[in-house]
């Protein structure tokens, strides 16, 4: 089955027929909604739906992809990735680019909140002090990758405190990279190696979840700081494709505090 069968697959097994005004009715065969009633909500054909399913519909218009997603109450993050499976030829992989000499300087200047530049692999291609401090060596060049410091280093699940949570994402964006760019070798390696590695980035990412970089809580338990919460936002550069600068600026005093103190110590 193709990429794209397999990802509305998955979509229709989360939404029964009462979620959308259908009556269940007996004898169902299927967890969520049958293809047929996809295609009515869709209003496109079944013969049509079960051949785009099967990656046989052609390059199907932005129409047909708005209505199969309003019919699988998709977010905006699934509607992505849904046009891009079903993109006839795939972006090429843009080239990597370094990271701007200004934007470093920037991430230096912002002492007491730990920020970090990734690609779309969740690469770390630039970091400030108080990220060390924080979130890992990022000296060390095998600590570089923020998938695999979820899914490969166990003491991450302690770290985390909502490591389900943390890790699940990683993985769905993960997903949404991979069909954004489908030829990314490098991309596709590091998914191969993390589904060899880990059982759990296998649940995940046969969960065909998929997500945007976005903003959210962050909460780390610190070997030596403790508990500390954050805000974490993650912002894309328009000018340098596929770049990312992730903040985590304190939430609470402790925090904060912990954070000012430790600069300090770093600057003497």
């Amino acid at each position: 089955m193709s990429a794209l069968g397999e990802f509305l697959q998955t979509r229709r097994a989360r939404v029964g027929p009462e979620d959308v005004g259908l009556r269940p009715g007996q004898d169902r065969r299927v967890t969520g909604l049958r293809r047929e009633e996809v295609a009515l909500l869709a209003n496109v054909s079944v013969d049509y739906y079960i051949r785009l399913e099967q990656g046989r519909a052609g390059n199907p218009s932005v129409a047909v992809l708005t209505a199969v997603a309003d019919a699988l109450r998709m977010d905006q993050a699934e509607r992505d990735h849904l046009r891009s499976l079903a993109c006839a030829a795939p972006p090429a992989v843009p080239p990597k680019a370094p990271v701007r000499p200004q934007l470093k300087a920037m991430l230096d200047a912002m002492q007491d909140v730990p920020a970090i530049v990734v690609d779309r692999l969740s690469n770390v291609l630039a970091w400030n002090c108080a990220a060390t401090a924080v979130i890992a060596d990022f000296e060390d060049p095998t600590q570089r990758n923020l998938a695999r410091l979820y899914f490969v280093d166990p003491s991450s699940r302690e770290f985390y405190a909502d490591w389900e949570t943390v890790a699940e994402d990683a993985a769905a964006l993960l997903r949404r990279a991979s069909a954004e760019y489908a030829d990314d070798a490098e991309l596709a390696a590091l998914v191969e190696e993390l589904r060899t590695a880990s059982p759990d980035f296998e649940r995940f990412w046969l969960s065909q979840n998929v997500q945007n970089r976005s903003h959210c809580p962050k909460t780390l338990n610190h070997p030596l700081a403790g508990r500390l919460t954050f805000a974490l936002e993650s912002l894309q550069l328009p000018g340098d494709d596929g770049q990312f600068v992730i903040t985590y600026t304190p939430t609470d005093q402790a925090t904060a505090s912990w954070l000012a103190e430790d600069s300090a110590a770093i600057r003497r």
